[in-house]
């Protein structure tokens, strides 16, 4: 008798899974709470605990069937808090409490500590998080992302005669974008129309950021996400496992009238009035699903992650950015997120959605990483 599939053996070993695996959901931890630092420093993102998503998250799981699911916060206690509770396993809903790099933190701590995670690994969460590193990464792999510049303010002003601008804007009048190269919901993004006004506004944004700051070329067609995960996904309870990653959810952002941008979520929740799951015959979802799979095969992405896009003035997509921890609130009569907004169209559910991220996670590990999960060996039998 052959050796029995990883994935099969995960789906036999599910109940066991539902009985007796200890997830902690971790969320963003307060920097004001006791024992959270030693001193309390900089986030260049703005402020957000994450917390209600990771209820969400949590909520969802027990009612998937997992029994032991808890929150903890991401901060100094973190890793004597996995000891504790004795986590099997961790599913990271938090960008970092403080520093440069804290999205990077906490895959960091379970990397430590030797606790299998729902996330991306340290390196790979860098990478999609920091704007400009993630473009540079899909230049070299040949994807379409629009022309760019990174300016870091302590360089003092921008310079339009700066040779580094000259060499990524020679010729382009089109307007520009101009934001922070970490950063979350659209906030602190603008659309400068002037060429002479893009000094100012990264002068603004640095204030603002104390961070590098992105000038890109505005791209004046219509502007869309999509979502990617690994190939194995769940419908109506039913686990499968594919050939391909599983892009979904390829949504039209709608720009109201005079709206050159999207307007920060935190601002105007979404809804459908903000944006439409398209449907298969629209012409461009095709080709944003396979744009999607590309993505996530070329930077061997192993977790969620979410494309924002914009199509030029003639239709071709480009490639904005890459969100590696896109929202995952639990849809309701007040809104819902980006990624959750085309599921009915998959026969999908909330739950069915993060059973097929925590499921995918572990077939990873089990088929390729098996020493990280081998504390899991006594529930999966």
């Amino acid at each position: 008798m052959g050796a029995i599939d990883p994935f099969d053996r995960l789906v036999a070993g599910l109940d066991g899974l539902r009985e007796g695996l200890r997830v902690a959901v971790v969320y963003n931890g307060d920097k004001e709470a006791q024992g959270a630092v030693i001193h309390k420093g900089r986030n260049p993102r703005s402020e957000k605990s994450y917390k209600p998503v990771a209820k969400d998250i949590r909520n969802g799981l027990r009612a998937a069937g997992f029994r032991h699911v808890m929150l903890l916060p991401d901060d100094l206690t973190l890793p004597e808090r996995l000891r504790e509770e004795r986590i099997d396993l961790a599913w990271l809903n938090t960008a970092g409490m403080q520093g440069y790099d804290a999205i990077a933190h906490a895959p960091a701590v379970m990397e430590l500590a030797g606790i299998p995670y729902v996330g991306h690994r340290p390196l790979l969460a860098l990478t999609l998080d920091s704007k400009q590193v993630f473009k540079r990464e899909a230049q070299a792999l040949g994807l379409p992302t629009p022309p760019f510049l990174v300016w870091d303010g302590v360089r003092g002003r921008l310079d339009l005669d700066d040779p580094a601008f000259r060499r990524a804007f020679d010729g382009w009048e089109g307007g520009f974008v101009v934001k922070p190269v970490i950063g979350r919901a659209s906030l602190n993004v603008h659309h400068v129309a002037a060429r002479q006004d893009v000094p100012g506004v990264v002068d603004a944004v640095y204030r603002e950021t104390l961070n590098q700051v992105l000038v890109e070329a505005f791209m004046r067609g219509a502007e869309y996400c999509v979502a990617v995960s690994g190939p194995v996904v769940v419908r109506g309870g039913r686990p499968e496992r594919g050939s391909e990653p599983f892009a979904f959810s390829a949504v039209e952002r709608r720009l109201a009238p005079g709206e050159a941008i999207f307007t920060s979520m935190d601002l105007k929740p979404i809804d459908g009035g903000r944006a439409r799951a398209l449907e298969p015959g629209d012409p461009a979802r095709t080709p944003l699903l396979a744009l999607a799979r590309r993505v996530h095969e070329d930077l061997q992405i192993r977790c969620l992650v979410r494309l924002d896009v914009r199509a030029d003035a003639a239709g071709r997509l480009h490639i904005l950015e890459a969100n590696p921890k896109p929202d995952l609130k639990r849809p309701d009569e007040r809104g819902t997120s980006l990624v959750c907004l085309g599921l009915g169209a998959e026969g999908m559910d909330y739950e069915d959605l993060l059973l097929s991220l925590l499921l995918d996670r572990l077939d990873h590990y089990v088929r390729n990483r098996p020493s990280v999960v081998a504390h899991l060996e006594r529930l999966l039998e």
